[in-house]
């Protein structure tokens, strides 16, 4: 299921990351500064995707969507 995000519900959840991603700036080197922004870009990321696709299955290791074997190989 597929849910398209239009652009308020997007700038929505980058507003909530700005403040962490200007307070990087307080960081001593940039290898700190490039590792925070990192994870808060990643995590960015996930939310958009859980917005437009939903939540994650309940067991992640749950195969959907695949065809059985039609039968044995030799």
């Amino acid at each position: 299921m597929k849910n398209n995000m239009d652009k308020e519900k997007f700038l929505a959840l980058a507003a909530k990351k700005y403040e962490h991603i200007n307070a990087l700036t307080d960081k001593l080197t940039m290898m700190d500064y490039e590792k925070g922004l990192v994870e808060i870009m990643q995590e960015l990321g996930r939310e958009v995707a859980q917005s437009q696709l939903g939540d994650q299955a309940q067991d992640r290791r749950k195969k959907r969507g695949t065809n059985p074997p039609s039968g044995q190989s030799k």
